[in-house]
């Protein structure tokens, strides 16, 4: 039983970790292209994947912990 509850940590971390990497790399592209000149639509692209990526992480998070925390998974 324990074993199980520190796998779902794990991965649960894991996650976050993952979703924080993603954030951390926007805020450095962020940085870049406020400096250089890259048009608006290069913008957009860029951030969408970085969002999704870091909410799609979180989201698995949270979903994996809510479906294993009910004994379902």
């Amino acid at each position: 039983m324990l074993n199980q509850y520190m796998e779902q940590i794990e991965s649960l971390s894991l996650d976050f970790f993952f979703a924080a990497i993603f954030f951390f790399i926007g805020m450095a592209i962020r940085d870049v292209l406020k400096q250089g000149n890259v048009p608006k639509f290069g913008r957009v692209i860029v951030w969408g994947v970085l969002f999704l990526g870091c909410a799609g992480f979180v989201a698995k998070g949270i979903i994996q912990m809510t479906w294993e925390g009910s004994g379902i998974g």
